[in-house]
């Protein structure tokens, strides 16, 4: 799938129409250049979920953890592992597949840590114009739940081509 967004507040209306339908055990990568709008998306997606408390990115803690009214939202930003390494010593496994849904900013560092039931969103700046807020999503599904996310996060989007 393969969305443009012209603002910022496209990206947060995104996030949240995914925050819809996701359910415990859920993991959704980020991935995308600094300042491209990851943790803009994060927002967006806890707000969805009625989280009041403001979202910002973990990297120096790597894990936040949000309440949610049905599950935990642990939101993952694992840039300061960086090409060293060393998720494998974290435990950071603990967070997919079980009882909360898991946002990960960065998972390439972590790569060998992942579920293999996922949804992928790569976002990249649309424009040469680094002002510009137009962004494109593009989102993958690997697993057959992820799979069933990603149809059911179309069929509430007009998709671009």
């Amino acid at each position: 799938m393969k969305k443009v967004v012209n603002s910022v507040s496209e990206t947060q209306a995104l996030a949240m129409q995914l925050a819809q339908i996701v359910q415990a055990g859920d993991t959704i990568l980020l991935n995308g250049d600094l300042g491209v709008g990851k943790t803009t998306f994060t927002q967006g997606f806890a707000r969805q979920l009625g989280i009041k408390r403001p979202i910002k990115s973990p990297t120096f803690t790597l894990v936040r953890e949000y309440q949610t009214v049905n599950f935990p939202l642990y939101h993952l930003d694992v840039y300061r592992l960086g090409e060293e390494g060393g998720a494998q010593d974290l435990g950071l496994d603990e967070y997919f597949g079980g009882d909360g849904v898991a946002l990960v900013e960065w998972s390439q560092y972590i790569s060998s840590e992942l579920p293999s039931d996922r949804l992928e969103i790569s976002i990249t700046r649309w424009a040469a114009n680094p002002t510009s807020n137009k962004r494109l999503f593009t989102v993958s599904a690997q697993g057959e739940t992820a799979r069933q996310r990603l149809e059911e996060w179309e069929a509430t989007l007009e998709i671009d081509n």
